[in-house]
């Protein structure tokens, strides 16, 4: 099957087909660079849209892949300013804090990270284009979106305008409490940007419409977020674009949360984890596998019992491809993934089905080795490589593979490990069963798993 994609705008997973062939623009909404980033926003802004991708470039697409930094916000300025910190310093520190996790993560960096305070003329000639279309218009120096004037308000979210609540504080020429700010009037002691309409900053949803616009192009194939950014965010997005005559995105895709006790996990709930304190208990590559692990459209409820768990799984699938490849002399080559794993990634992105393709490989994978069919195993491994790939999750990979120090370790270890494993061989030629069990026990006590193969003895970290 084709590529099928589930869009918000639709309701509907509907096939999806680029606007320029062998091309696709993707936008994803990324940080408020407010605080320090955790699993949540890892997830919704980070590696869904991350598989999305390498899948779009497994299948052949070039990919232009826009991730948005919200630089200026109230959050920010308040923030900030709580901690006696410059707005621009805070918001740097944080930008900074969530590229790192992006990397942690094993995140391909974006083809572009625009910022929107290094788009104030993109987001000003947008808002005079609405004012002049009949779409917005300034009072003491904001200007608002008035909502009622564009036909197709609310049909992202499906609400009624009267039912809706932006969550803004009402400014004093506001004309209908359902309009939205798109250029805020400066407050005294904030940052500002002269602006037709007075001193003053962009609102958040403007940002993005101008810098989709400026990368993608008026219309453009796939838009991305977190669930909660359907409404306001995504809405008005949409509204802000259509009413400058963009087409603007032709699939919506949102990503569902990462709960604690059922609820969403946000830093104002004070249940959040942050992607720093998760890796120091199981290694980031395996952090990844457990945020993926679960459809993109279903949310995951986090618990350290689950994130074990799912750590134990891809050790699993990690352990094979070390044995394949300490048995082979070399690591197992990345090969084409299984149509069943194709199918699945085509159909909306079923990593989960995914992801049982890739266990039903180390299965046949391991049999093959405990018969000693070196060649079934060594093309299981290869398929299994090549399916990590896609997910962004293949511990031979230079990301995670680090090289240098890791390396020099493994095979300063490796050594240590065949001396004791060569003491144990000659004890038990010698029938010195308890000095064999002895070594094998305090190999055991440092982590180490042997495995007796009939290709001799192999160890892996357990």
């Amino acid at each position: 099957m084709s590529l099928h994609l589930y869009d918000t705008g639709t309701r509907s997973v509907r096939p999806f087909t680029p606007l320029i062939e062998g091309k696709v623009g993707l936008y994803n909404c990324g940080a408020t660079v407010q605080w320090l980033p955790h699993i949540g926003h890892l997830r919704g802004a980070g590696i869904v849209y991350d598989v999305l991708r390498r899948w779009l470039q497994y299948s052949g697409f070039e990919v232009i892949h826009v991730r948005n930094v919200t630089d200026i916000d109230d959050k920010i300025l308040v923030k900030a300013a709580e901690a006696g910190r410059p707005w621009w310093e805070w918001a740097t520190t944080y930008e900074r804090a969530f590229s790192e996790a992006y990397d942690l993560l094993g995140c391909l960096r974006p083809s572009v990270e625009p910022r929107a305070t290094g788009h104030i003329p993109q987001i000003l000639a947008m808002t005079a284009e609405l004012i002049e279309n009949g779409k917005a218009y300034a009072a003491a120096g904001d200007v608002y979106f008035a909502v009622r004037e564009q036909a197709d308000y609310g049909s992202l979210s499906g609400q009624r305008i009267d039912e809706m609540v932006q969550g803004e504080t009402s400014g004093s020429g506001k004309k209908d409490p359902a309009d939205f700010t798109i250029w805020k009037a400066a407050k005294p002691g904030e940052p500002y940007w002269d602006s037709p309409w007075g001193p003053g900053r962009p609102g958040w949803h403007i940002e993005c419409s101008a810098m989709a616009r400026t990368y993608l192009g008026p219309e453009f194939d796939i838009h991305g977020g977190g669930l909660d950014l359907i409404f306001p965010h995504h809405e008005n997005e949409a509204a802000q674009s259509h009413g400058a005559g963009d087409p603007f995105a032709r699939f919506w895709l949102h990503s569902h949360w990462v709960t604690m006790a059922g609820e969403k996990m946000s830093k104002s709930l004070g249940n959040t984890l942050s992607v720093t304190a998760i890796t120091e208990r199981v290694p980031a590559i395996a952090l990844r596998y457990y945020l993926l692990s679960v459809h993109y459209r279903s949310s995951i409820e986090y618990s350290p019992e689950a994130l074990d768990d799912a750590a134990k799984a891809f050790a699993r699938v990690e352990g094979f491809l070390r044995r394949v490849a300490e048995r082979s002399g070399a690591e197992p080559v990345a090969g084409a993934v299984p149509e069943a794993f194709a199918t699945a990634m085509d159909d909306d992105l079923s990593v989960p089905r995914a992801l049982a393709v890739v266990h039903d490989a180390v299965r046949a994978g391991n049999v093959a080795l405990d018969a000693g069919d070196h060649t079934t195993a060594t093309a299981e491994a290869g398929a299994v490589r090549g399916m990590l790939a896609v997910l962004g999750i293949d511990p031979f990979a230079p990301n995670w593979n680090t090289g240098g120090g890791d390396d020099r370790l493994r095979a300063a270890t490796d050594v240590l490990v065949k001396h004791l494993l060569d003491s144990r061989a000659q004890a038990r030629a010698a029938r010195d069963f308890a000095t064999a069990d002895a070594i094998r026990d305090q190999l055991s006590a440092a982590g180490i798993v042997v495995e007796d193969t009939p290709d001799g003895p192999v160890w892996s970290v357990g």
